[in-house]
């Protein structure tokens, strides 16, 4: 079985993604974690590119341990200088990586050279390099564009002159799964001495191709693989470690013969450092680092999940390091996964308390998007609190603003009619509690009012827990709802049947 060398370029080309900026105390955190996950090489960045990024490179090269330190450099004798001077001291672990545009459109509009002086170039640059280092990577720019010909005698040039990784990039996310593998089969075909060389392959994502690209390339020979964690890069990003990574080990039925030192567990924590100090957050529908990769909302999924994981989970999420729940409870979810969600919580209701529990999370699923553990509690304590419910309430509104007396307008039911009242207030709360009263006739003191938010975001679940004062009882009423004025009204119609109870 044979490696695939992960070169990971999130300090270089991930930081290049705009808006992501690492300083050296940064950058040595993510080569360590990187370290962890087991990346093979690590390009720390470009040291000509500024006197900070030559610091942040060379700091790096001096703490970390366990991998291979790279730095970027043109082709050019001041940048391989600058690079060599920065990954000096991992010493033998050092790593020079030069490259050189090869296509038409770069020769013609960018460097305004001609072939021969492109080759000329690129030769005495690799020759430069390996002064330097024994360990030189050459690339030659937007190559899936350039002309196959002149290709294949600039990579046989450099390899004669000590070149020992060739790396085919994709620089502007051009080319597609079959044509790439078929362009690195041609590679080893045509380059009478790649067998000198270990072929390497730096897949961009305009087309959002870079994976599968990458992949491609991997089953053609391809034996290194230049990513990011998390997919970040320049415009669109780079091929995304993880998924690479997770291909591999997944689809062994198609990846049998080739392997990673990667220590998938260690995946999760690696994504969310990166997307902490980069500051570019992963979207939730990421493939294997999303917050939504492992999490299943419909019933049906929920259900196959719970009887196999299998079903609707090809990754155990605990294999990239995530231990989140992938149960998440919304109205798309079944009685099975409540049922699951409640024992996993440790709560225990007979059949009948269980029925109403599930209208209860349902109506509650229709108003939020996700129903919360703390949610489930709210409404489980509902559950335990029977209380004959003398007065049951059936409709309220409310009328309120700027410069108006909030008024309330309240239908009960009781003993099978209905008895509707209105009245106005300090407040909506207020006339609904004065509402309330004449329909009952119970005048109660309020002794506490406390409303708390069960659980996060904007459709947090409110809870309302109010004391009241009536004929020598004090009573505590609870409420809970989406909508506070309503989760109030619940709190005080609870507290009142308690009174009549007693």
């Amino acid at each position: 079985m044979e490696k695939i060398i992960i070169f990971d370029t999130t300090l270089r080309d991930g930081e290049q993604a705009p808006g992501a900026s690492l300083n050296k105390k940064e950058k040595v955190e993510i080569a360590q974690q990187l370290v962890h996950l087991g990346v093979d090489v690590i390009e720390a960045g470009f040291p000509i590119a500024s006197r900070g990024d030559a610091e942040a490179v060379k700091l790096v090269a001096s703490t970390i341990k366990g991998a291979t330190i790279c730095a970027l450099a043109r082709s050019l004798k001041a940048d391989i200088d600058a690079a060599y001077q920065a990954i000096k001291p991992a010493k033998s672990n050092a790593r020079i990586h030069v490259f050189l545009a090869t296509s038409k459109i770069h020769m013609q509009y960018k460097l305004k050279k001609p072939q021969e002086e492109i080759l000329r170039i690129a030769v005495e640059a690799v020759r430069y390099a390996k002064r330097k280092t024994k360990d030189v990577q050459f690339s030659p720019e937007d190559a899936t564009r350039s002309e196959r010909s002149f290709l294949y005698r600039v990579i046989e040039q450099v390899i004669d002159e000590g070149a020992t990784t060739i790396n085919i990039p994709d620089t502007v996310g051009y080319t597609d799964p079959i044509e790439f593998g078929a362009l690195i089969s041609d590679i080893k075909n045509n380059v009478p001495n790649i067998n000198k060389a270990v072929i390497a392959v730096h897949c961009h994502n305009d087309l959002g191709l870079a994976v599968a690209n990458s992949l491609a390339a991997v089953r053609h020979g391809a034996r290194q693989v230049e990513c990011t964690v998390n997919g970040i890069g320049e415009r669109a990003g780079n091929a995304s470690m993880e998924e690479i990574v997770m291909a591999i080990k997944t689809r062994r039925d198609i990846y049998a013969d080739v392997t990673t030192s990667i220590k998938t567990k260690e995946i999760y924590k690696s994504s969310r450092l990166v997307s902490k100090l980069t500051g570019l957050v992963v979207a939730p529908n990421k493939a294997i680092v999303g917050s939504n990769a492992f999490r299943h909302e419909s019933g049906i999924h929920q259900d196959g999940v719970l009887k196999e994981r299998k079903t609707y989970e090809i990754i155990k999420p605990q294999d990239v390091g995530y231990f989140g729940s992938n149960i998440v409870l919304g109205k798309h979810s079944g009685r099975h996964a409540f049922s699951e969600r409640l024992a996993s919580l440790g709560i225990k209701l007979s059949a009948k308390a269980l029925d109403s529990a599930f209208v209860k999370f349902k109506e509650l699923a229709d108003k939020k998007k996700t129903v919360y553990d703390g949610d489930l509690f709210s409404i489980i304590e509902d559950e335990k609190q029977v209380v004959p419910q003398q007065w049951q309430l059936i409709n309220f509104g409310v009328h309120c603003g700027t410069n108006v007396v909030p008024r309330a307008s309240i239908e009960l039911r009781s003993k099978g009619k209905v008895f509707a009242g209105s009245s106005s207030g300090d407040g909506p709360i207020d006339a609904c509690y004065k509402a309330i009263e004449k329909i009952t006739g119970i005048k109660a003191r309020l002794l506490d009012y406390r409303i708390d938010s069960v659980t996060s975001g904007k459709d947090a679940l409110g809870q309302v827990s109010v004391r009241l004062s009536w004929q020598a009882n004090a009573v505590i009423g609870r409420g809970a709802s989406t909508d506070i004025i309503e989760a109030s009204v619940k709190a005080y119609m609870d507290a009142v049947n308690k009174l009549i109870s007693r």
